[in-house]
Formats: structure tokens, sequence, C-alpha cells
């Protein structure tokens, strides 16, 4: 790869009037998007494989830009989709060999996660993966994508408020619905000879505004019950800790 077109996420090195800087400056660029990030933090990740910092002749770390951009591109996939260090650095060799610059994950590819991976990024047991996959939210298959994960890690915020994967069926149901009437509008697009991006398109424009639509009808029904966000009222008691309620069946039990 020449010069003029190597990825940004490529490991750098030095040459004539690189700009190089110690791994105090490079806390000092991240901190306040990543206020956990530390020395021994960035040592770790080298010592994984996923960056290669330059050592000066005194055996310090000199990190160039890229250096910089590939950490934030690590961390960001750790906290936002709690992707394993393997499937990562899978992610940034791929996109190092097709020069791709990862501005807003375009071209990167797509997340493969094993079952015990995907139970260990989303911090859930077995059981509840199981209950998923028996009830439709997630597909059983051999590896996982960022869609079962975002799935796997709802289903674990949502069950301390007593939500079992079996009360989620009304979420899948009404999605499917939603998606049945998205298909039913580019119908005509899609049949159409030539390019599919028409409806591709627009199949993306209708299902965005239908969930638009679906969050503000449900902020909107909260707000009827007292229930929407906002300030808490006068009076009230705050940050009472209480057990969670659960959903109860027909019978109260």
């Amino acid at each position: 790869m020449t010069s003029g077109h190597r990825s940004a996420f490529a490991p750098s090195r030095g040459g004539p009037g690189r700009a190089l800087v110690g791994i105090g400056r490079v806390l000092d660029e991240l901190r306040q998007e990543f206020p956990d990030i530390s020395p021994s933090k960035i040592r770790f990740l080298e010592a994984e494989g996923l960056i290669a910092p330059e050592r000066a002749s005194s055996g310090y770390r000199r990190f160039a830009v890229a250096d910089i951009e590939r950490l934030r591109f690590i961390l960001t996939a750790q906290r936002d989709e709690y992707l394993p260090l393997r499937v990562i650095k899978e992610r940034l060799d791929a996109l190092s060999a097709g020069g791709g610059d990862g501005a807003g994950g375009r071209g990167a590819p797509a997340v493969a996660l094993t079952r015990s991976e995907l139970l260990e990024a989303a911090g859930a047991d077995e059981e509840l993966l199981a209950e998923l996959e028996d009830y439709g939210l997630v597909r059983h298959a051999r590896t996982y994508g960022t869609e079962a994960l975002t799935v796997v890690r709802s289903a674990v915020a949502v069950r301390q408020y007593g939500i079992q994967p079996r009360h989620l069926r009304a979420v899948k149901a009404a999605a499917d619905r939603e998606i049945s009437l998205v298909e039913q509008v580019v119908a005509p697009l899609a049949r159409q000879k030539g390019s599919r991006e028409p409806a591709l398109l627009a199949a993306r424009d209708v299902a965005a505004h239908i969930a638009r639509l679906h969050a503000t009808l449900v902020e909107d029904g909260l707000n009827d019950a007292g229930l929407a966000s906002g300030p808490p009222l006068a009076g009230t008691t705050q940050n009472v800790p209480r057990e969670p309620p659960g959903l109860r069946s027909a019978s109260g039990r």
C-alpha cells in the first residue's frame, strides 16, 4: 500500500515530519470521551496486537494520528457494541486490508460472534439465550451478529424489572406486523425491473418513519399514564431503591 493510500487504521511507521506524541498526550486526547482509558489499558491493547505504536530510542511509546484513531475505534467498539477483542481485531484487519477509513463504521465487516462470545458480550446466561431463541427473538445459529447482541443485551436489561422472554413476544409480533406493512408499501418498487436500490431506500425511509411513530405513541401513552420522563413532582421521594415489580400473570401469580 502506497503512502498516499494508507488506511487510517494501519499501524503507523515513522518518517520525516510525521507527528508523534507520547502516551500522556494520547490520554488527554481520549479521556474526555473514554474516562476509563489508562496507560495499562493501552499497554494491554498493544500486547493483544490491536495497536502497534512506535518506540523511541529511549523505549517510550510514540503514537501517530492513525494510532490514536485506531484506539478510538477499538474503545468505541468495546463501549457501544461490547465486542470481544478478537472480533474488533478482525474488523480492523479487514478495514486495513481494504483501505477503508472506517468513518461512521462504513465498510466494516459483519460481526460474527460465537455463542459463548455472545453470552459474554451481553452478560447473559445460556438459559436466557435459549428462551429468546425459543420465542423467535433470536435465530439459533453457529455465529451471531450485532442484531442478536442488541436483542440479548436488551433482554438482560429488562429482566431486572421482571420482564422475561415470553413477555417480549408482543414486541416481536408488533415488529413483524410493521415489517409486513413496509413490505406491502415497497412491493411495487421491488417488482420493477432494474436496480433494487429504489425499493431498498424506500423501505428504509418508511421503516424509519414507522419507528419514530412507534416511539412517539409509546411516549405519549406513558405521558397519559403519568409515567413520562421528566423532573419529579414536588413532594415525591427520589432515589428510593425498591424491588423490581415484575409482571404478573392473569391469575395474579
